[in-house]
């Protein structure tokens, strides 16, 4: 399916009070608390997402414990079959699930539409399960003895993703999960559940029995009912690095595996041999795409020595030029922040650079887009002259704020980016090759771009993280393969 701009229905749309989905079956919450879901555009509420009670939470649970047996037995062909169906429905809504990403969390429908293809290509890598968890037979490892390796599935799993990727992230986890015969709960975020409910309505249309797939609604008291019951053996989670650590610490002191994705501040490295033209489109991207709330997201630019002023003047200009508005409107380059109360976050951090004293080349507050009085606008903004000490230098922003640092040589960028306590991305751009190595060799970063804006990798590979970006071991999409199973060493000899 394509993901080129087509024609939109702008009508809005509205959801009412949303249900879990537990062993098989929509189920309204017994909660007396629910949340707006807002549409950041507009300010509009389209949806109550209910605040679950733990007892809700253990249902969930039981069910998928109950399931598991059962799943676990079901040959993988006939696992993944289930996921073939779900790929052909989730084709078949590609424009409802993009819409749908916009309405609830804001990003242009070109972007939403690229979160829903790697969604798709998640849910399809999946389908190879068959090669991605078979183990090895070794004959003769002794006269007579035989050693069998396997990889069996250990239960069930949860899932508690961020805001910024509604539909994606929780499918980078799920399929393999359940693709290698264990059952699974998500817990979507409570700012953005619509887009999981509708991907759990096609499961359920997709025929998957009931207590394999489950969602269950709600806030902290979800996640901490989830760490505490032994029935749970691992789970995933995509955030803050704060948050992160605290999951981890938590799942890990209750005996369960975890792979905790936090939070990252990316630098984007710019030689004196860098083709500045393509070097800023690329960056454009990068730095202001989603509006800045994503990991892989760059955050400070470090042009070296003479490419300083030619990328400052470029860039800004550039960024300046960048349209915000409502992302269903086809002439939009940047949507809205995920909610006012993020704006007001990012707009803080704004305020600290310029009272540290860093000159802010491009202020995005006060951006106004006719029509849209309530909305959580916020436009592109550079600060200059920004040093390694400033708070804007090494907290995580996460949103459309772009600062630049001034490098003389490359080992003095590389030094901003070796004290920098996170390790998710880095991007250099040169045209030469020693540099390129160099770069690459050095940086303590689990994802390295040369010549590209978003060091994004495939549903096939992993997406690697260092240092406060990730605790764990084994990260998401394929990898996540050896996390949801256990090798079984078989030795034997017959007589």
């Amino acid at each position: 399916m394509q993901t080129s701009r087509v024609p939109v229905n702008e009508t809005r749309t509205t959801y009412g009070t949303l249900k879990n989905y537990i062993d098989g079956q929509w189920k309204e919450s017994r909660s007396a608390h629910a949340q707006d879901v807002v549409n950041p555009a507009t300010g509009e509420v389209i949806a109550r997402v209910p605040l679950s009670t733990d007892e809700e939470v253990k249902e969930a649970i039981a069910a998928a414990q109950e399931a598991f047996q059962e799943w676990r037995e079901t040959p993988p062909t006939k696992r993944v079959g289930f996921f073939f169906i779900l790929k052909h429905l989730m084709e078949e809504s590609f424009e409802d699930l993009s819409r749908t990403i916009v309405e609830e969390m804001g990003k242009t429908l070109d972007e939403a539409r690229g979160e829903v293809r790697r969604s798709i290509e998640e849910v399809e890598c999946a389908c190879g399960i068959h090669s991605l968890m078979k183990g090895y037979v070794l004959d003769d490892v002794s006269p007579g003895v035989e050693l069998k390796v396997l990889y069996e599935p250990l239960g069930v799993f949860c899932m508690v993703p961020p805001f910024n990727f509604p539909s994606m992230v929780p499918l980078e986890y799920l399929p393999y999960a359940v693709a290698t015969g264990n059952t699974y709960i998500v817990k979507p975020s409570s700012e953005v559940p619509i887009s999981q409910v509708k991907i759990f309505e096609l499961m359920d249309k997709a025929g998957f029995p009931p207590g394999v797939v489950n969602l269950v609604h709600g806030r902290r008291n979800v996640v901490n009912t989830l760490l505490e019951s032994p029935d749970i053996k691992g789970l995933s989670f995509v955030g803050s690095s704060p948050i992160a650590k605290l999951l981890y610490d938590k799942a890990s002191l209750n005996g369960k595996r975890a792979q905790c994705a936090g939070g990252a501040k990316n630098h984007v490295i710019v030689m004196p041999d860098a083709d500045v033209e393509r070097t800023v489109k690329a960056s454009l991207s990068s730095f202001f795409g989603c509006g800045g709330q994503r990991c892989l997201a760059g955050a400070v630019a470090v042009p070296v020595g003479e490419a300083y002023e030619p990328f400052k003047k470029m860039f800004v200009e550039a960024a300046s030029k960048i349209k915000v508005g409502d992302g269903l409107k086809t002439d939009t380059d940047m949507g809205p922040l995920a909610s006012r109360e993020h704006m007001e976050q990012v707009t803080k951090f704004i305020e600290i650079g310029v009272r540290e004293g860093a000159k802010l080349l491009l202020d995005g507050r006060g951006v106004k887009v006719d029509g849209y009085p309530q909305g959580a606008f916020l436009g592109p903004t550079v600060f200059d002259e920004v040093t390694p000490e400033m708070t804007i230098a090494q907290e995580e922003i996460f949103g459309p704020v772009a600062c630049i640092m001034r490098a003389r040589d490359m080992d003095e960028a590389l030094g901003f980016i070796e004290k920098s306590r996170f390790g998710h991305s880095a991007v250099i751009f040169t045209n030469g090759g020693n540099s390129a190595k160099k770069f690459a060799y050095r940086v303590p970063c689990g994802n390295i771009g040369i010549n590209v804006g978003v060091a994004a990798t495939q549903a096939f590979s992993t997406l690697g993280s260092v240092k406060d970006s990730f605790y764990g071991d084994l990260h998401g999409r394929a990898e996540s393969v050896q996390f949801f199973t256990e090798r079984k060493i078989i030795i034997s000899r017959w007589f």
